[in-house]
């Protein structure tokens, strides 16, 4: 059983890997930690969306909602480094204009934006904004905290099944596989703040998002037999965009 402290540890190390805030220097860093801090990476997530319902909150009193929904949203691409948004836009430009295995992979690595990455992003961005300035203010601001958490713990159960396919990357110390104890911890982190519009919403929302689990872990393991550290960035801002979409559509029932 690990100790207090190791815990701690390996909660700083999420903090400090997923996004640009500070941690204490006492942490340290080794590889192994990020496997270990892979279930936290929910709780991480709560956090950031903690910090664009607060902003948003804040705007709400001076500004329209749709004006307060594009400030928290930038305080959440500050926070993280756009780190999710670049995985998405990455896998954009590689699923898309590559054609064998080799060439995705390539092109993933390619640090430049292409037309795919692009059109994405804004899609991706478009929809996000869209959906939360919809919405009520308070079922927005859950769904910020619940789409952000939830969101990750679904994006690293590929952790579980999945082989990462890069001999080196960035992911590479997270893409250790994960245990069902950690993954269970994973989920506890992530999923509970989808309850807080009810069982049914709850259901209905997890259903969506293992689906779309499904149907993104397949055309991963097709294109390129497995997935990188951008698939898990990727698959991340699909499953939030589809929590806010649920949302919306359940608030419009």
């Amino acid at each position: 059983m690990n100790r207090p402290l190791d815990e701690l540890r390996y909660f700083f190390t999420a903090l400090g890997y997923f996004t640009r805030v500070p941690v204490p220097r006492w942490v340290g860093f080794e590889r192994d930690y990020l496997n270990a801090a892979a279930r936290y990476f929910p709780l991480v997530g709560a956090m950031v969306g903690g910090v664009a319902a607060l902003v948003y909150l804040a705007a709400l009193r001076v500004f329209p909602a749709g004006i307060a929904v594009l400030l928290s949203m930038a305080a959440t691409l500050l926070l993280t480094g756009a780190f999710h948004e670049d995985g998405l836009a990455d896998c954009a430009d590689a699923f898309g204009g590559g054609y064998t295995r080799d060439d995705v992979l390539r092109i993933m690595h390619d640090s430049r934006i292409g037309a795919f990455g692009a059109t994405a992003l804004v899609i991706a961005l478009a929809l996000k904004w869209q959906s939360l300035a919809a919405l009520p203010p308070m079922r927005a601001v859950v769904l910020m905290i619940s789409g952000h958490a939830a969101s990750r713990a679904f994006a690293i159960s590929y952790l579980l099944t999945l082989d990462y396919v890069r001999a080196e990357g960035k992911a590479k110390p997270v893409a250790q596989r994960m245990s069902v104890m950690s993954f269970a911890t994973a989920m506890l982190f992530g999923l509970p703040w989808l309850l807080c519009f009810g069982w049914k919403f709850a259901c209905v929302s997890i259903a969506v998002l293992a689906l779309l689990r499904v149907v993104a872990g397949r055309y991963f393991v097709r294109r390129i037999g497995g997935y990188t550290g951008d698939c898990l960035g990727c698959a991340q801002q699909v499953f939030e965009i589809a929590i806010y979409l649920v949302g919306l559509a359940w608030t419009s029932y």
